[in-house]
């Protein structure tokens, strides 16, 4: 099954700030992980408990939610967790 995805305005900002390799990994691990497998990512913990990541590059990350009911998962971000 195939998991929908939405993209929130964050998460659609950071992508467009990624270098072109860095967004074309992004667009693969979207397409051909996480809307195929997404609770295969790793689950965070306390205050994001309901939350799901995988890594793109050393520093960043695609955090997601998982909507079952819509079959749905929501990027939320795409950037570092290090900071701004």
């Amino acid at each position: 099954m195939r998991y929908k995805i939405s993209l929130t305005k964050k998460a659609q900002k950071d992508l467009k700030k990624l270098s072109p390799k860095l967004l074309k990994k992004a667009k693969e691990i979207i397409r051909n992980f996480i809307s195929k497998q997404p609770y295969n990512g790793k689950h965070l913990l306390g205050d994001m408990k309901d939350l799901y990541s995988v890594r793109l590059s050393y520093q960043d990350r695609i955090l997601y939610s998982i909507e079952e009911k819509e079959i749905t998962v929501h990027i939320l971000r795409a950037k570092t967790h290090y900071g701004e």
